[in-house]
């Protein structure tokens, strides 16, 4: 593999919440560690959901990579769009309220949910 699938949950022009796929390179290291570049990072938190949760509507508050360590998340947008990511998986979530806009639950933001018979366990990473 020569390159890294970057699942990113975003803000588009008109304030919606929007799945995209970008490629990282994985042009560092060696053929039998193929790395990408570097990347900073601000920081992390682990996080543990029961069964059972489900946030409603909000925005990311800052930009961070989520990672699924257990159970499922899924993540659903306001135009009925929904994606499940499994133990292993990961998104960049960068759909942050627009500058100078108040929050409005009927168009902004995503939510997301606890999903079969095991708990959560993500890990944000912030960017």
């Amino acid at each position: 593999m020569t390159q890294f699938t970057k699942v990113i949950l975003f803000t588009d022009a008109d304030g919606r919440a929007r799945f995209r796929e970008e490629t990282l390179a994985l042009d560092q290291g060696s053929p039998q560690s193929a790395l990408s570049q570097l990347m900073p990072s601000a920081g992390f938190q682990f996080r543990t959901s029961p069964v059972g949760f489900r946030s409603t509507f909000h925005c990311t508050g800052e930009p961070q990579w989520v990672f699924i360590l257990g159970g499922m998340m899924e993540i659903s947008l306001q135009d009925g769009s929904a994606r499940i990511f499994k133990p292993g998986e990961h998104f960049y979530s960068a759909d942050v309220l627009p500058q100078g806009h108040s929050f409005d639950a009927t168009v902004h933001g995503h939510w997301s949910r606890q999903v079969g018979p095991d708990p959560l366990v993500t890990l944000f990473v912030r960017g």
